[in-house]
């Protein structure tokens, strides 16, 4: 129990576990089977279906067509390599349409598939969500070409190019990259149909060719040093700014280049980019928070070096307020892996992604090799 506010309200324990079962945390065998993950770092679901999940140590992705309700359930397809039981980086050969290495970020939208392929430094793109596995991408942004992997392309970052690209989101008209070790965020105002379309809006950095932590100054509203997850509801934007242990939030769209956040979580300000707040585990602190999500009215931070969620009961809390509620701990001063146990329903190590779309929340809980899964909106505490 935190000493300053009243004990948490934890959400209830997960209601499906996919990959790793409970009371277990290291892959069962030393190559990947078509139930097992390592290390995922992003999903993607929706009431019925699919799922898709960036089984990222594996160099993978897995997609189920119907959301899985029942613990264990395999996936359907698998994309990134030949078969379920492979998981060499870029298949073991060049990059391709068909390969991956890191796999992070995911996202399906108006039919299509969307992934961050941090390490070959280009976003995929499927025209059409796949029906089978192993179907090669159709196009990928940040490079000239599918079989292209270098970051910013061999040179300096440009409207065209990507460095680590991790999350992903839309807010219904335009698409929004995390573009991670470019410091920076890019914004296509309509979803890209074209191979290596350059980005319309850059937020991050001044213009299109910055790519220093920070812009190269001191921390702002406007600045960031590890932009990871993304997340919008059509009518504000989030963004899990991990170097500076932080989350972003912009409460009116951005449509300026390099437009200031209004509010920061995490830290008691825009300047303070400290861990834990100068290492002081609270409420209201961040360690390292890689996912953020909209559910049901409710902000919800991946607090992942702190193996923990937290939940704000407003869109729109004040920078620096406390969370109402904490999954995955037993108290707001409490930050260990497991809850120091072996993983259970209620517990978290070193969750990543987070995944909210009408009603399920989704949370790849990578140092647990799984994702968890809820399958409605919390209800308000009576």
């Amino acid at each position: 129990m935190s000493a300053t506010l009243q004990p948490a309200v934890a959400i209830r324990p997960a209601d499906t576990i996919l990959g790793a079962q409970p009371g277990r945390f290291v892959p069962e065998a030393a190559v990947p089977t078509r139930a097992s993950m390592f290390g995922p770092r992003g999903c993607w679901a929706q009431p019925g279906g699919p799922l898709v999940v960036a089984d990222t140590g594996n160099h993978r992705v897995l997609i189920w067509r119907e959301l899985p309700e029942e613990d264990g359930t395999p996936p359907d397809l698998v994309l990134g390599q030949p078969g379920f039981a492979s998981d060499a980086r870029n298949r073991g050969g060049p990059v391709s349409a068909r390969s991956m290495f890191v796999p992070t970020g995911v996202l399906v939208w108006r039919g299509r598939l969307l992934v961050a392929d941090a390490w070959n430094h280009r976003v995929l793109i499927w025209r059409e969500l796949p029906r089978a596995s192993d179907v090669p991408a159709d196009l990928a942004l940040g490079q000239a070409s599918l079989g292209a992997g270098e970051l910013n392309r061999g040179g300096r970052p440009r409207a065209d190019t990507l460095y680590w690209p991790y999350g992903l989101a839309t807010d219904g008209q335009r698409l929004y990259v995390a573009d991670s070790n470019n410091r920076r965020v890019l914004v296509w105002s309509a979803l890209p149909d074209e191979p290596g379309r350059p980005a319309d809006l850059v937020l991050g950095q001044a213009d299109f060719a910055g790519g220093e932590e920070n812009a190269g100054g001191a921390p702002t509203a406007a600045s960031m040093r590890w932009p990871h997850g993304l997340a919008s509801d059509g009518r504000r934007l989030l963004l899990a700014d991990a170097g500076n242990n932080r989350v972003l939030i912009w409460d009116r769209l951005p449509v300026e280049p390099n437009a200031p956040a209004d509010r920061a979580l995490g830290q008691p300000d825009f300047v303070a980019v400290s861990d834990n707040r100068g290492y002081r585990l609270g409420a209201a602190t961040l360690r390292f928070p890689y996912g953020a999500a909209l559910w049901g009215g409710q902000i919800v931070v991946a607090d992942t070096g702190n193996s923990r969620l937290l939940l704000w009961a407003t869109p729109t809390p004040a920078t620096g307020a406390a969370p109402d509620k904490v999954f995955g701990q037993a108290d707001f001063d409490q930050s260990g892996e497991n809850r120091w146990k072996l993983a259970g329903r209620d517990t978290l190590c070193w969750p990543y992604g987070i995944g909210a779309v009408g009603g399920v929340l989704a949370v790849a809980d990578s140092g647990n090799n799984r994702v968890l899964l809820w399958h409605g909106e919390e209800p308000a505490d009576e």
